[in-house]
């Protein structure tokens, strides 16, 4: 007899406007939290990225390993794309160091030309894999790591396009983070008025957080000098983990919710 899989069997999240809230503040906290060690710590961006993809392979194993959505693990693995999208971006774009130049790397056109190559190359073997794009019927390890290996080069391309609209187009902070959230609130109205296929308008936003994590994370964290608001790296990060640490809590009772009422229901069923 066939098993259909219940809500509670998935291991990728639900896309509702929570989602989206938790993936914009843990895209905003992994420009912050990438900065503030390369930067403000002066680890420098190559020392950076090597920790962070440390972070991120170890929780990508806990990930796949995981029977079940675990939201403490998959906000984990997302924020360690994040802060690592951060620093490898730079580190392509400007070098190793820990500074804003970019003669010691491939600039933002450069390091931008390499990481849409590799977005493109991993959006190929997922469709040659016969795996799904549709993120809330991903259930398999393959279907998994295609997911994440998207996720980690759309974070890191998305830091490239967030700063390059940030620091070279003349938009500023505040501009680039209004044009950002302009084209997704057009991506938004065409889930609901047009035909467009709603996997591929998911995936349009889901990469475009990124750069709207990028500028509003630098806007609240760099000086007012430098057209910021002058939160530093340091009380932009605390405040966005909080607010990732409450919103994982609230969504960590709502699986448990959801898992109690789908128990309920089988019993009720073999009753």
């Amino acid at each position: 007899m066939a098993v259909t899989a219940t809500r509670s069997d998935y291991k990728l999240p639900q896309v509702t406007a929570g989602f989206w809230g938790l993936k914009i503040a843990a895209t905003t906290l992994g420009e912050t939290g990438g900065d503030l060690l390369a930067q403000t710590l002066h680890l420098g961006y190559a020392a950076a990225s090597v920790l962070f993809l440390g972070v991120f392979a170890v929780s990508l194993l806990a990930q796949l390993r995981a029977r079940r959505f675990r939201p403490a693990l998959y906000w984990t693995v997302i924020a360690a794309t994040s802060t690592a999208g951060t620093t490898i971006s730079d580190l392509l774009n400007r070098g190793p160091g820990d500074g804003t130049s970019t003669d010691g790397g491939l600039g933002y056109g450069g390091g931008a030309a390499v990481l849409i190559a590799g977005l493109a190359i991993v959006f190929m073997i997922w469709k040659l894999s016969g795996q799904t794009y549709d993120v809330c019927a991903i259930t398999s390890v393959r279907g998994e790591i295609l997911y994440w290996s998207a996720i980690l080069l759309s974070n890191t391309l998305g830091t490239s396009v967030g700063d390059y609209l940030s620091d070279s187009s003349g938009l500023g902070y505040w501009g680039s983070a209004a044009l950002i959230a302009t084209v997704m609130a057009v991506i938004l109205a065409a889930h609901y008025v047009t035909r467009i296929s709603g996997v591929l308008l998911f995936w349009m936003a889901f990469v475009l957080t990124r750069p709207l994590g990028a500028t509003v994370g630098d806007l609240l964290s760099k000086s007012h000098v430098k057209g910021g608001l002058g939160f530093g790296t340091w009380g932009t990060s605390i405040v966005l983990l909080l607010i990732l640490v409450v919103g994982v809590g609230l969504q960590h009772n709502r699986r448990r919710t959801v898992a109690e009422a789908e128990r309920v229901r089988d019993l009720d069923s073999i009753g």
